[in-house]
């Protein structure tokens, strides 16, 4: 009804226009410094999942294909499974699974701002410095689609101003038409402009301004936007006095593997300020990881600091998408974290002063590092991945501790390091 959507769009707005002053909790708390992406281990944070019933009127999205349905056999796309136990009654939403006791599994929706508030609570109880909250460029400002992206993005800002962690806004370009890149400049002025964004306590700065990642240029993969588009955009961000970031292809420096054969993509690389190679599946066990480091990583560095820029490995911690793809289930196994504290030892061997973990909450491809269930669903259609019998909170803690080895305050050994039972702040 008008009424109703009218009630939506004034809360959202109200939401985005926080102060960070109403964003912050019980004085005394420790705040992450914003003023730097150095020393900090930041982690994706897709927040793209909805649930029917839960306010945003999209059914069922990133959970399964029918928007309609409820996940059941044969309509999810997800291969591991959010561990919901401590989450509250109303943010929970009942799929036509069930778990082994016989009690319906229940999910989450990344439209309700408690769930996003706990998420970064575990962000900042597990010692993780925060979050670049992916904003997807394709839908922005699209009715219902770009309500929830807007209402996700209201929902991380006040999360990161209470639990003192940083955010910073990562727009992903996959999925836009030619044409349509100067959508995220638009977009980018309002919430600057207008929502006063980087006001916050919280917005991550780098070298002295506000920080704005795009991802998603030089891949050759077809995508229907130009490398023109992009520099234009990028220039347009850097005359607004932002910091900006770029996540680009794993042989974007040699456009070899997965990067276009251009010069513009060298060219358009040196007008930003932190450059963040995407590596999720182009490798697939520690020792691979650890070669990777040395030859791709460390070339890549040498070629950022001869022209004053940063660079921002991405690690993960594992990688499987059968459900979503029809893929082999657990296609990059987790080996009990070794593969993920590899990664994150090499960056830090190879000279890399930040890291990008990918993902938070991505479900999806199996790359979550939030609290996952080593009890999924039963069914004789579906497969899920567990834990391993490691507690649900395994992977936040081990990333706490890469964000310590990071900032020298544990040694880089190849051997992981022991995670103890309770969280390390």
């Amino acid at each position: 009804p008008p009424f109703t959507m009218l009630l939506k769009f004034l809360i959202i707005t109200c939401l985005l226009a926080i102060t960070p002053s109403e964003g912050q909790s019980a004085q005394g708390l420790q705040r992450i410094d914003n003023r730097s992406l150095n020393l900090k281990v930041m982690c994706g944070y897709q927040g793209w999942f909805a649930c029917e019933g839960d306010g945003s009127g999209l059914g069922w999205v990133h959970w399964g294909r029918r928007r309609r349905d409820a996940p059941g056999p044969g309509n999810v796309t997800v291969d591991l499974w959010p561990d919901v136990s401590e989450y509250g009654e109303d943010e929970l939403f009942a799929t036509a699974f069930h778990r082994p006791d016989g009690t319906p599994a229940r999910v989450f929706s990344s439209y309700h701002p408690e769930t996003v508030r706990r998420h970064f609570r575990w962000m900042r109880d597990y010692g993780i410095d925060g979050a670049f909250v992916q904003r997807f460029a394709n839908g922005l400002g699209r009715g219902k689609l770009g309500d929830h992206k807007d209402q996700v993005l209201a929902n991380a800002r006040i999360a990161a101003n209470e639990a003192g962690r940083v955010y910073a806004v990562m727009y992903d370009l996959s999925g836009l038409a030619s044409g349509s890149v100067d959508s995220v400049l638009t977009d980018w002025i309002q919430l600057h402009d207008e929502k006063k964004i980087t006001a916050d306590e919280s917005y991550l700065h780098h070298e002295g301004k506000p920080l704005v990642a795009i991802w998603g240029i030089g891949f050759n993969d077809g995508r229907a936007y130009t490398l023109a588009e992009c520099a234009a955009l990028v220039r347009a961000l850097k005359q607004r006095d932002c910091s900006v970031m770029v996540g680009v292809p794993t042989g974007w420096r040699t456009g070899t593997r997965d990067a276009v054969e251009e010069a513009a993509l060298q060219e358009l690389i040196a007008m930003t300020d932190v450059v963040s190679p995407w590596s999720v599946g182009r490798y697939r066990t520690p020792e691979a990881a650890q070669v990777h480091g040395r030859k791709v990583w460390e070339p890549d560095l040498e070629w950022c600091s001869e022209r004053k820029l940063d660079l921002l490995p991405v690690v993960f911690p594992g990688f499987s998408w059968a459900n979503l793809k029809g893929a082999e289930l657990d296609a990059i196994p987790r080996r009990g974290g070794e593969f993920l504290w590899a990664q994150m030892v090499a960056a830090q061997r190879a000279g890399c002063r930040m890291i990008y973990v990918a993902m938070f909450d991505e479900v999806d491809e199996g790359t979550a590092i939030f609290k996952c269930s080593d009890t999924p669903p039963v069914s004789e259609q579906t497969s899920f991945l567990g834990t391993g019998g490691l507690p649900s909170d395994y992977y936040l803690r081990l990333t706490g501790l890469g964000a310590k080895m990071l900032r020298g305050e544990i040694p880089a050994t190849d051997e992981r390091p022991t995670v103890d039972k309770k969280p390390s702040k």
